[in-house]
């Protein structure tokens, strides 16, 4: 391996490791704990997204007053907390499986009728957009509050080859990226992955900056997996663990309506907790965040981003000095360079002057 391509995937690895947040689910008592997102959009402002479920996954009623946030073990003091079902605007992307085999058996028809039903759940202050995947990844309709148009748009799925999941999991990341709040991808497929030039890892990657979570629905036979007509329910499972979200399996098409409506009642039953980091620079250092809600906890790490660290104003001279000392470090090799070639050429034609003979 050449020394540059080694060079960008490690680098691509680091910011895997380090943008990611790491979102996490504590099983305790009953109840699982897990951070489904962290906010750093408007930072050193953090909101941290916080589900309670039973194993179900339905959502559990518990005391905002019970909930307690640290950050490198330091307990935070909220700006705000928003208790269960009072979140503000939901930002969802339905990303549905439109391939050929969508088309048996009423898949699409399970499909289509149970985003209705998720589209029904919304509040007026949600909006959700459409994404299908195909041989090619559609918008089908972009982000909107119009619950008419989202129907509409899911009821004019038509069907086609293949399936390129990964690259329409990136798009709909890059899309929710800018949206401010709680956002989430919702993703159903039938089947394997067979036509995307991204992979699990460029959606991971992607997700850094988004700040998002993902959750997937597994339709189709695990059995067969690696197959054309197999589901790959691992790669499902582990984007939803890594993502934040909830993977479920669907035996049939009739089972989808309940598995769409639980999610949304999942999400629209989340608190946010929101408070100002005591390490207020982007200096793209990941965070020690933990949730404790009772005598449960969830541990985590998030990270503010900033490639190249922030420097506060007092300190601005001292990194004017520091930056202008190792860019003078970098030029000088370079012009003593230059001397020493010059001092080449002028040694070379003296020689070769002395070397000459004149002739009468």
């Amino acid at each position: 391996m050449k020394t540059i391509p080694r060079f960008f995937l490690t680098f691509s690895l680091f910011l895997s490791l380090t943008l990611f947040p790491a979102l996490t689910a504590s099983a305790q008592g009953g109840q699982i704990i897990t951070i489904t997102q962290v906010d750093t959009s408007k930072f050193p402002q953090v909101t941290v997204y916080i589900s309670v479920t039973d194993a179900a996954g339905e959502p559990i009623s518990v005391s905002p007053s019970s909930l307690q946030v640290f950050e490198g073990g330091v307990q935070m003091t909220p700006t705000a907390i928003s208790a269960q079902g009072e979140i503000g605007p939901l930002t969802t992307l339905l990303v549905i499986d439109n391939s050929g085999s969508m088309y048996n058996s009423g898949k699409i028809v399970g499909a289509q009728n149970a985003a209705k039903a998720y589209v029904e759940q919304m509040r007026p202050q949600d909006q959700a957009g459409l994404i299908s995947f195909n041989t090619q990844v559609t918008v089908v309709q972009p982000l909107t509050t119009d619950r008419a148009a989202l129907i509409a748009a899911i009821d004019s799925l038509v069907p086609d080859k293949d399936t390129a999941m990964f690259d329409a999991l990136v798009q709909g990341v890059n899309t929710l990226a800018p949206i401010e709040g709680r956002k989430t991808i919702v993703l159903l497929s039938d089947g394997l992955d067979n036509m995307s030039l991204s992979g699990l890892e460029d959606v991971i990657t992607a997700i850094g900056p988004a700040g998002l979570s993902i959750s997937t629905i597994g339709l189709g036979d695990p059995e067969k997996s690696g197959t054309n007509n197999g589901l790959d329910e691992p790669a499902l499972s582990d984007l939803s663990t890594r993502a934040g979200g909830a993977y479920r399996f669907a035996s049939g098409p009739d089972a989808l309506v309940d598995i769409y409506e639980q999610f949304g009642r999942a999400l629209q039953g989340e608190f946010s907790f929101t408070y100002i980091s005591p390490s207020t620079l982007r200096d793209g250092i990941n965070r020690g965040l933990t949730v404790k809600i009772s005598d449960s906890a969830v541990s985590s790490q998030y990270n503010p981003g900033g490639v190249l660290p922030e420097v506060s104003g007092s300190s601005l001279p001292l990194f004017g000095g520091i930056l202008a000392g190792l860019l003078l470090l970098l030029v000088l090799p370079f012009l003593f360079r230059g001397r020493g070639a010059k001092r080449e050429n002028a040694t070379a034609q003296a020689s070769s002057a002395k070397g000459r003979v004149k002739l009468k």
